[in-house]
């Protein structure tokens, strides 16, 4: 098999960092805009929502549709990516309007459905070999992406919010121009003419894909809610500048597990390793109600530990369903598998931030554990098979 060149890689991970820095274009700015146009602080909460259920609705339709397997993968990124850049142009234009600027955010998460599923799958016709220490540092970059949000809050005085939103407009359409410039793999899968329903089907009866599946629906049950609650966290003990930096050390953290897990799912194989940041993160569910209130040192440890375990499983889930999915259904079965996992998110964050004022912090963050749990049941068998 012939090596892949060595500017695939770091092509792909630009192109899904570009792509992807749209989920924060706003969320970055919202300080900025709520004393401009006087909104509550639930905005953010609104705005989030709304690109959470775009991108719903966007990987259901992908993924029906078959949009990654019937079209050429690079040039379906690169649509989604101008389209999610104009978008975000259009949120500039009307920022005002919050009901316009909601459908805007919507329309944006949307079209991140032919980004953050679809560079997967364009890795995995790269990577034979090799996918889950790929995927890692793909992933990572969508980490990166996501906790940039509070990085850019952090240095936001120097920025004014215009250019920060109009950037970011800027920076997804490079990256989908940036994505052609890989071409085709070598030996790709025939793309496919017709709906693929027996294959999307083997989300539930083919054991190893539904084991890789059904463990990551447990662990998007934990990381967005944790992401979530991370600055409310952090807020017990930080506020200000001071926060936004360690929260987006936390989050960021991530980027590294999602690397360091790449590697070394290459020597002891992308379920065991799924399984290893599954059970470092239920640990730190559990520990919660007796962390929140330890010594300084030990508290920002455990937020550092649990920021790199819950987000270094995640590549090794991908790796996991891609390597398992028949050929020709690969970016449908990811674009389907995010549908559910981010809807499964979406009932998490609601549920936990409603119950924020029912339950102390502490004892409310041992429910995140029921994902890892579920997790690790879910992957038995992949990790009998060392796969």
């Amino acid at each position: 098999m012939n090596p892949v060149p060595r500017h695939v890689l770091p092509v792909l991970v630009l192109a899904q960092f570009a792509g992807t820095s749209l989920w924060f274009a706003v969320n970055a700015v919202m300080p900025d805009l709520q004393q401009a146009f006087g909104w509550p602080a639930t905005a953010v909460g609104s705005l989030t929502s709304a690109l959470q259920w775009g991108f719903i609705l966007g990987t259901l339709v992908f993924a029906l549709l078959a949009l990654a397997d019937r079209f050429r993968a690079t040039r379906v990124f690169l649509c989604c990516a101008m389209a999610g850049a104009a978008c975000t142009v259009g949120a500039w234009a009307m920022v005002s309007d919050f009901t316009a600027l909601l459908f805007w955010r919507f329309a944006s998460g949307f079209f991140m459905a032919g980004i953050y599923p679809v560079g997967m799958k364009i890795a995995s016709q790269w990577y034979r070999q090799g996918l889950g220490s790929a995927l890692g540092y793909l992933l990572g970059a969508l980490v990166l992406g996501s906790a940039s949000a509070h990085g850019l809050r952090a240095v936001a005085d120097a920025l004014p919010w215009p250019s920060i939103m109009l950037g970011v407009a800027a920076l997804a359409a490079a990256g989908g121009l940036l994505i052609l410039t890989l071409g085709e793999p070598p030996q790709a899968p025939v793309r496919v003419s017709t709906l693929q329903w027996p294959a999307m089907a083997t989300m539930w009866t083919d054991a190893r894909v539904r084991s890789s599946v059904l463990g990551y629906f447990g662990h998007m049950w934990e990381l967005y809610t944790l992401w979530v609650l991370v600055p409310l966290i952090l807020s017990t003990r930080l506020s200000g500048v001071d926060l936004s930096w360690m929260a987006f050390a936390v989050l960021g953290s991530g980027a590294v597990g999602c690397v360091l897990g790449g590697y070394a799912a290459q020597r002891w194989g992308s379920a065991r390793i799924a399984a290893f940041f599954l059970g470092v993160s239920g640990l730190c569910c559990l520990l919660a109600p007796w962390l929140l209130h330890a010594t300084d040192a030990v508290f920002y440890a455990w937020l550092l530990v649990w920021g790199v375990s819950v987000a270094g499983d995640s590549p090794q889930f991908s790796a996991l369903t891609a390597r398992n999915a028949p050929p020709q259904a690969v970016g449908t079965l990811l674009t389907l598998t995010n549908c559910i996992g981010f809807s499964i998110s979406t009932v998490s964050i609601l549920l936990f931030v409603a119950l924020t004022d029912w339950l102390p912090l502490g004892w409310l963050l041992t429910g995140l554990a029921l994902g890892p749990a579920l997790g690790l049941w879910a992957l038995r068998l992949l990790v009998r098979e060392r796969a």
